[in-house]
């Protein structure tokens, strides 16, 4: 098992505690997991960037141009650190518009779920439905489970779940 992933998005979107998710899943799985997180600006709204290597390396940081996995919960991020994949790496984004990657639109149905942080937890159930991550959805639901709020874990169970169907319906 062996993974480069970069998680970008703004402050507020739930960029570390997606990070947490699959960086437990991994470790559930008997895996070396490195991540770390860079916060453009420390409030609400400023760029977030967190890397998860899932392997046997040495640094947490990913070069340019060598991340397997790009999982965008904003699109205006791309710009910035779009250039962290290889040219043959796989993107999701939460955008309502089409381009070079695969696209969903977490942002509006987590509002339809009634809680916009659940736009993370969509973007990696759309993801998980590809297989583009190295672990697997029962690993990912496992970890949701330990990890949540237990107020908060139905809702989140629900959210990877509507991405995962969301993928499904494309």
């Amino acid at each position: 098992m062996r993974q480069q992933i970069v998680v970008s998005g703004l402050g507020g979107q739930g960029v570390l505690f997606l990070t947490r998710v699959i960086a437990e899943s991994a470790l559930r799985r008997g895996a070396a997991v490195l991540t770390a997180e860079t916060h453009g600006m420390a409030q609400r709204g400023g760029s977030v960037l967190s890397t998860i290597k899932v392997g046997a390396f040495r640094s947490p940081l990913i070069a340019r141009g060598t991340a397997d996995l790009g999982l965008f919960l904003a699109a205006e991020n791309l710009p910035v650190h779009g250039p962290l994949l290889r040219p043959d790496g796989a993107l999701v984004v939460s955008t309502d518009q089409v381009g070079a990657y695969r696209a969903v639109d977490a942002a509006a149905v987590a509002r339809e779920l009634g809680a916009p942080v659940l736009a993370n937890l969509i973007l990696l159930g759309f993801a998980a439905a590809d297989d583009l991550l190295c672990v697997g959805r029962s690993d990912i639901e496992a970890t949701i489970r330990a990890i949540s709020p237990p107020k908060l874990v139905e809702a989140n169970l629900e959210a990877f779940q509507r991405g995962l169907e969301l993928a499904g319906s494309r």
